[in-house]
């Protein structure tokens, strides 16, 4: 089937087919073409998921020595479903986590497959090349307002949304099949990102699912041949009409077999807490605690001026014992290091960095959990965590969700975790809705466009206790709903296909 030429029933134009030709061609040369080679595959475990969340990891198995790969599979202590994504930031691996939390919770065993991490095949180089194109992106973006408004955010918007951007991308993804070779075509997979699951596509797999991660429909995301699981009704719609795709064009629509409503994807951990972990909250704004702060810092160091000036709106809060602040930077020391100099807290803020054990353990003790750390120390001043295994980086800000009263996030992938969240500006137009959907479930504020509105904000937290408490008891009624459910939903699906 050539999935460039007709999608979902419409017709490409020969110019748009032929661009697309024309890119994969140009990612050949530059690469290499590697769709003859048989990469042999293992799996190996992966020091901070495995235990939680029961995961293995896909790598090369560079000197042969272990088991046919489909041997090692038949030996998992539960069937395998395999968690295809991309290291681009850390929005694919934290949905990531979320569909291997949920798979082991229903006694699969998940299989990590990042196709950004095989740095000798085609498919690396291509991903890789794209996701440094798209950071360079993000950070001019919030440079130059100009770019911002002419460049990015109609690319983010409207660029991405055309059916003729699949089109392309499909030729692409073709070019990506080798790392994919050893793998039993019926193996279920769910992909986090497009790519996996179009590669999948191309390389024969048959029961994919395509885990659509924003709010706002985007060809993009469309690989079809793939069940494409949707967390929100607008977004639903807006897929299954393909409305705007194509500019003055009614679309021929998805079929209702292609794409399904699941919920919110969020992992098995926060799902099973969320009402310990509301009530915590709730009862902590009723004794007068601590406001606690989860700050989460993207790795292109991007909003910096937001971060750094919430950070001295709550440091007088923070010195009178009324807010804690949680700063996750990632795998980036450069930019906590940047960060705690701007804000002029290095005499006050508690660094854990490159220690797992040492930032799990705040966590746990500020959910309520046994650890080395009291609940007091856990719950106050200012702590600031890094990591350079992304693993730990990424994984840190699930555990330290349940310790926090709101999180201060884009409202990227976060917008759907259930915790009252504080959303800055965004970066790129498509991100809005996630913010726009929060605000109608009662989990999250509206955009803070401006630093000033986002300060604004923070304090109203501290001053208001009323906001806090009604965003929680919207969570835990969202709850009742099933919304947060959509993790179990998408690996159930995978199942039955």
């Amino acid at each position: 089937m050539e999935r460039s030429k007709v999608i979902f029933g419409n017709e490409i134009s020969a110019k748009d087919y032929k661009k697309g030709i024309r890119n994969q061609k140009k990612f050949l040369r530059k690469f290499g073409d590697d769709r003859n080679t048989e990469y042999k595959l293992t799996l190996v475990d992966n020091p901070v998921i495995s235990g939680p969340l029961g995961v293995k990891t896909i790598v090369i198995d560079h000197e042969g020595k272990d088991k046919p790969f489909e041997e090692q599979l038949k030996e998992l202590p539960g069937k395998p479903i395999i968690i295809g994504n991309i290291r681009m930031g850390f929005g694919h691996y934290r949905i990531s986590m979320a569909m291997a939390s949920a798979a082991h919770s229903l006694g699969y065993t998940p299989l990590w497959f990042d196709l950004n991490s095989f740095p000798e095949t085609t498919c690396t180089k291509i991903i890789s090349a794209q996701n440094d194109l798209y950071s360079l992106g993000s950070r001019l973006s919030q440079k130059s307002k100009l770019f911002n408004k002419l460049v990015w955010e109609p690319t983010n918007y409207t660029g991405f949304k055309k059916l003729s951007y699949n089109s392309s991308d499909q030729k692409v993804s073709e070019a990506m099949v080798a790392i994919y070779k050893q793998i039993p075509k019926d193996v279920p997979l769910i992909g986090t990102h497009v790519w996996p699951a179009q590669v999948a596509l191309h390389a024969g797999m048959t029961k994919v699912v395509n885990a659509i991660p924003d709010n706002w429909p985007m060809a993009l995301h469309l690989a079809e041949g793939a069940l494409h699981t949707v967390q929100t009704w607008n977004t639903y719609f807006g897929y299954r009409t393909l409305n705007g795709f194509v500019d003055g064009k009614v679309l021929n629509p998805m079929s209702e077999n292609d794409i399904m409503y699941t919920g919110q994807y969020i992992d098995d951990e926060l799902v099973k807490n969320i009402e310990k972990d509301c009530k915590a909250r709730i009862d902590r704004v009723k004794n007068g605690k601590p406001v606690r702060f989860l700050i989460t810092v993207g790795g292109a160091g991007a909003q910096g001026e937001f971060f750094a000036q919430i950070v001295k709106t709550l440091l007088p809060y923070v010195k009178q014992n009324r807010a804690c602040i949680y700063l996750n930077c990632g795998d980036y020391i450069n930019v906590l290091d940047k960060l705690v100099a701007d804000t002029g807290i290095s005499d006050i803020v508690k660094k854990h960095v490159d220690d797992w054990d040492d930032a799990s353990s705040v966590a746990m003790a500020g959910a309520g959990e046994k650890s080395n750390y009291s609940a007091e120390e856990a719950g106050s001043g200012i702590h600031a965590f890094c990591n350079k295994n992304i693993f730990a980086a990424v994984y840190l800000t699930n555990l330290l969700m349940r310790a926090s009263d709101v999180i201060v996030t884009k409202p990227s992938e976060l917008a759907y975790y259930p915790i009252p969240k504080l959303f800055i500006k965004r970066i790129g137009g498509h991100e809005m809705w996630g913010a726009i959907h929060s605000a109608d479930m009662g989990d999250g504020t509206q955009e803070c466009d401006t630093v000033d509105f986002a300060c604004s904000t923070a304090k109203s937290f501290i001053e208001e206790p009323f906001i806090l408490t009604k965003m929680c008891e919207c969570i835990m009624t969202n709850n009742k709903n099933g919304i947060y459910n959509g993790a179990y939903e998408v690996v159930k699906a995978a199942i039955a296909r």
